[in-house]
């Protein structure tokens, strides 16, 4: 209370005290009834208002004894509060400069304050962790689990998600003390579910996180996104799968993503004309270079019907990379070398990086021509590593006269054939010439 607000507050009660001091000396308050007090044979007598009024300075009295007695603790506690929050603070930024041991101290400390000891101790926990201290974060979690259930529980499972335990970061967030989960607690949950292969339960949870507001509103698209796909891998049988499918919001139907979930697990169940016809349609309505790879490597028949509709978009992609490696594997499947040779060289051209050199490779191996496939399976790991390719080497004459094609090879001087060697006009001899090709003098 401010110095003028408690100097009005006590004029206030002089005030009242003199006007009540004036009304408790009337004669008339006898009408409010009187008390008898009889003490060692003497008899005391006042009214009752007097009395009240007695018994109330009374209670005042004690009440201000017993504020002079506890002002020393209440001073003292004050103090180590006032020290307490300092420590909290200085630990708190001792943290976050990486200062670990000191931010521990300080935390430890500071966490003797039962206000603050949660904060002070799941802090403490990280600060363990950042040093690689597991036995000091063991410690502490122990010590946080007798303060706060809540932040013990939320800090256990997210060591458990890092160890790669989901199950048992699931049982840690499912105790009935702390229910219901705050926000990272769920957020905790969803991701223990999800790496626990359990993804339908993880999805029921996405209305929660987004009233919630855990996260912003892309990463909770692509959390759904994620799950969905999931949950589709996961489905245990063909009608399982149609379930599944059919429980996906119609948004989520042509995501790449989601759309490959289901096409691989369809395949997966012997599935495979509603996998093959999910995937043409997904790719009719939105193009998708992943969703083309996917296409040509499913492993199913219907190569000519598949073939027909890789060429059909080609005619409004030409230059994608993946259809063209896919054109290129499908022709290899169907034993058309030479239309797959012309697939991946263009394929190779668009940047399809070490898958197209791999499958040329298989190409040449097929065709018996080992060496042509040895060097495309060396650009391929080329590739892999981020070096720049090497272009073929033909070693016969005849390569010499294949058609240039548009890719990033060249033909090798190797396929032109050697300039014959000089032959002395006179004496019909070859020159000698020393290790640089220089005429040697006689």
């Amino acid at each position: 209370m401010k110095p003028f607000q408690s100097l009005v507050v006590l004029l206030l009660a002089v005030a009242l005290g003199v006007i009540a001091a004036q009304w408790l000396g009337a004669d008339s308050l006898r009408q409010f009834g009187e008390v008898i007090y009889r003490y060692a044979g003497n008899d005391y007598r006042s009214t009752v208002p007097q009395v009240a009024l007695a018994a109330l300075v009374a209670l005042l009295l004690l009440w201000l004894l017993w504020s002079l007695v506890a002002a020393p603790f209440r001073a003292w506690g004050r103090y180590r509060r006032k020290q307490g929050r300092a420590r909290l603070t200085e630990g708190l930024q001792a943290h976050e400069h990486g200062h670990w041991q000191r931010a521990e101290k300080l935390l430890g400390a500071a966490a003797e304050d039962k206000e603050v000891s949660a904060v002070a101790l799941a802090t403490a926990v990280r600060s363990a962790q950042a040093r690689g201290d597991e036995a000091a974060a063991n410690q502490y979690l122990q010590r946080l689990a007798g303060e706060d259930a809540t932040s013990h529980a939320l800090l256990l499972a997210e060591r458990l998600l890092g160890q790669e335990r989901p199950v048992d970061a699931i049982n840690a967030l499912d105790v009935a003390a702390i229910q219901p989960l705050p926000p990272r607690g769920l957020w905790l949950r969803t991701e223990a579910l999800a790496r626990a292969e359990r993804a339908h339960e993880a999805y029921g949870q996405l209305g929660a996180l987004r009233k919630q507001k855990v996260l912003p509103d892309d990463a909770v698209a692509e959390l759904e996104a994620r799950l969905a796909a999931q949950s589709l891998l996961e489905a245990g049988d063909v009608n399982a799968l149609a379930a599944q499918w059919e429980a996906t919001p119609k948004a989520l139907r042509s995501d790449p993503d989601v759309v490959a979930g289901y096409a691989l697990r369809a395949v997966a169940l012997d599935w495979d004309e509603p996998a093959l016809l999910t995937l043409e349609q997904a790719l009719d309505t939105r193009w998708d270079e992943s969703l083309v790879t996917l296409y040509g490597q499913m492993p199913v028949d219907k190569l000519a019907t598949r073939q027909a509709n890789l060429q059909r978009w080609l005619t409004s992609h030409p230059a994608s990379p993946a259809l063209l490696l896919a054109l290129g594997r499908i022709a290899v499947r169907q034993r058309q070398h030479a239309a797959a040779e012309d697939y991946l060289h263009r394929a190779i051209a668009a940047g399809a990086g070490p898958a197209a050199w791999e499958a040329l490779g298989e190409v040449f191996h097929e065709r018996g021509d080992a060496p042509l496939a040895a060097q495309c399976f060396a650009n391929a790991l080329r590739q892999q590593r981020g070096e720049d390719s090497v272009a073929l080497a033909r070693a016969t004459e005849a390569a010499a006269a294949v058609t240039e094609r548009a890719t990033v090879e060249e033909q090798s001087l190797m396929a032109q054939p050697l300039p014959a060697d000089p032959i002395d006009p006179v004496g019909g001899l070859r020159d000698e010439r020393d290790d640089y090709g220089n005429p040697r003098l006689p």
